[in-house]
């Protein structure tokens, strides 16, 4: 069966340095999904890149989440008070649930 509805899709750029209360901020972020019951949130480990500063960044990290719109909107507060740098990137999906 195929479900498919609106969603947002949040992409979180930032370095494997950046911390978040002593933990890894990519820890952090994932544990505060799950406690707000967010759909999902997956991490991503790079190999390089640059961003802003145009300064070679080794192992940046991209966390990608997705839900509903209003969950997304209730999610970003607490995403922007937990990073001191990076982006955040949102984009309007379609999402599809595939159950079988």
């Amino acid at each position: 069966m195929r479900q498919s509805k609106p969603a947002r899709l949040l992409r979180l750029h930032f370095s494997e340095r950046d911390r978040f209360h002593g933990a890894p901020l990519y820890q952090a972020i994932v544990q505060r999904c799950r406690e707000l019951h967010i759909a999902g949130a997956t991490v991503f480990r790079g190999l390089e890149g640059y961003g802003e500063t145009a300064g070679i960044e080794r192992r940046p990290i991209v966390v990608t989440i997705v839900d509903s719109i209003e969950n997304i909107e209730r999610l970003l507060p607490e995403l922007e008070s937990m990073m001191d740098t990076g982006v955040i990137v949102a984009s309007d999906v379609e999402a599809i649930r595939i159950s079988k």
